[in-house]
């Protein structure tokens, strides 16, 4: 607050830390402070004489070597390049590159239910397509299983995309003993016993795989015709195949409610797409 008294102004601010009382007096043209104001200057220069004496010293206990530089911000590291999956490992002829493969499953539905798209990972495999026999095997890894991501989803042409929470459920429910079991079954193989090769135009290969199927313990033939083949990326050939399996065949009863009104069908619709390091005969 300003009081004007005669011809000078008595101005009384509050220190926002101390609550330290600041008079300034105007008169003749000279400013006069208030004595406590002075008294609190004259501490802060002697704390900071003490502060400034205290680095001296603790420069010299380093033996004088040591300059005081203040702390500024951190320079990141950096980042290691990401590495392609054949950089990341060289692959044998055969063997299937675990990043690049996927396997996808449609689910169809019972009148009111509901269509579902599933992805999954390969574990392990190899595949020697230049063999007469025992062509090699395929692991899948069930955990890895999951339903309608936008991916699957496109893949096996269905549209929309599903509500992750949505998605969630179904993935746990897909997962659990009524149906893939994964606890008691975590893989399932394809076991190929030999393969037949159709040449097609354009100089393009197809394959039909026979073998065997283990699915939750159960083991049934199956039989692959018109794997298609194509070269990509290198020395890696591309395969992919389109089969139908049963889920009865395999112990599973298909999922039904309200009366059967809402369910999923027997019939699951299973793409293969699998990327392998072939060796060059195969790739001619």
């Amino acid at each position: 607050m300003n009081v004007m008294t005669v011809g000078w102004t008595s101005v009384h601010p509050k220190c926002c830390s101390r609550g330290i009382e600041i008079l300034s007096t105007r008169h003749l043209g000279w400013t006069e402070v208030h004595p406590t104001y002075m008294n609190h200057l004259a501490q802060s220069e002697r704390m900071r004489s003490t502060i400034r004496l205290g680095l001296v010293l603790l420069l010299l206990a380093g033996g004088g070597a040591a300059a005081f530089v203040p702390p500024g911000p951190v320079a990141a590291e950096p980042r290691e390049k990401t590495k392609s999956s054949a950089e990341k490992t060289s692959l044998k002829p055969g063997e299937i590159d675990l990043e690049k493969s996927r396997v996808y499953v449609r689910v169809g539905k019972v009148r009111l239910g509901h269509e579902h798209a599933v992805a999954g990972e390969i574990k392990s495999g190899k595949l020697d397509l230049t063999a007469e026999k025992n062509i090699g095997e395929i692991e899948f890894d069930m955990a890895s299983f999951t339903a309608d991501s936008d991916e699957a989803r496109k893949y096996v042409e269905l549209k929309g995309s599903i509500a992750e929470s949505t998605r969630e459920k179904v993935t746990d429910m897909m997962r659990g003993e009524d149906v893939l079991d994964i606890e008691n079954f975590p893989t399932a193989k394809f076991k190929i016993k030999s393969a037949i090769v159709h040449a097609e135009r354009g100089g393009d290969r197809s394959y039909e795989l026979q073998g065997e199927f283990t699915f939750r313990g159960k083991t049934r033939p199956l039989i692959l015709k018109g794997v298609k083949s194509e070269q990509k990326e290198g020395n890696l050939l591309r395969l992919k195949c389109e089969f139908v399996i049963l889920q009865s065949d395999f112990g599973i009863t298909p999922y039904k409610a309200a009366l059967g009104t809402v369910g999923v069908t027997d019939e699951l619709k299973i793409w293969g797409d699998l990327w392998i390091a072939a060796p060059i005969a195969a790739t001619k």
